[in-house]
């Protein structure tokens, strides 16, 4: 099933819900099944599904303004022939990694999703997009798993719409951070509220203890995430920065 053949009825513009609480349905032959946007197990299920709701109607544009700072950055600094050996964090189904490849110098990218729904869309929809592949559980990774990973010796941690809202808990970012190695470009964007007093994720904090001695920020930049479903803006931070040290 491509994009032009899914059936998707959307609540009206007068529903005003969390942005982890949208939904939409899907029309099948079955019948109708609502699905929330953060479901994203089912919705990786199904070829499209995620583009055609994220991307189309609600027109998401994280991926492209991530990887266009990035490269900006690196070529400001002088750093745009070096290899990156990235590390997808968060992955999902690979919109991210098919980014990073047109935009800047890649010899390696590896996603990592909690999800075996991420991987096996992945492996369906781009499945030339990345060097290897990893489901598994970064806030308590295994001595093998965190083996696997350094294995690669990654120089950049990138991780694009997947912070807050329970999908990524601060610890998980934090040993995503300390796998890549000194001097990595550290790349992520994060909603704006959870950079603020009324943050009730831990990232605010972590991310304040964070900046300075161990990431260093070259750019901060808000911007427009995409839509919510009763069409308003949701305004998210791109951060462009660099490892100094481990957390």
């Amino acid at each position: 099933m491509d994009s032009c053949s899914l059936q998707i009825r959307y609540p009206s513009k007068e529903c005003m819900l969390e942005q982890n609480e949208e939904w939409f349905h899907l029309v099948t032959e079955d019948g109708q099944e609502r699905i929330r946007i953060h479901e994203y197990d089912r919705v990786y299920d199904v070829p499209g599904l995620y583009e055609e709701v994220v991307y189309n109607r609600l027109q998401c544009d994280s991926p492209r303004v991530i990887t266009q700072l990035l490269k900006e950055t690196m070529e400001n600094h002088g750093d745009n022939s070096t290899p990156l050996r990235v590390l997808d964090f968060g992955a999902g189904n690979g919109i991210v990694g098919e980014c990073l490849q047109d935009a800047v110098n890649t010899e390696t990218i590896v996603g990592v999703d909690i999800i075996d729904e991420a991987k096996k869309a992945v492996e369906r929809d781009r499945p030339e997009i990345y060097d290897d592949y990893y489901v598994m559980n970064l806030a308590q990774p295994s001595e093998e798993e965190k083996q696997a990973l350094d294995d690669w010796d990654f120089n950049a941690l990138v991780t694009v719409a997947a912070l807050g809202f329970g999908d990524i808990p601060t610890r998980a970012f934090v040993n995503a951070f300390n796998m890549v190695a000194d001097k990595s470009w550290v790349v992520f964007n994060i909603k704006d509220r959870f950079l603020s007093d009324d943050d009730d994720t831990g990232y605010n904090e972590m991310l304040q203890d964070m900046i300075g001695e161990s990431l260093h920020i070259y750019q901060k930049h808000h911007y427009c995430h995409r839509l919510s479903m009763a069409g308003e803006p949701l305004h998210y931070y791109a951060v462009i920065g660099r490892k100094e040290k481990g957390f």
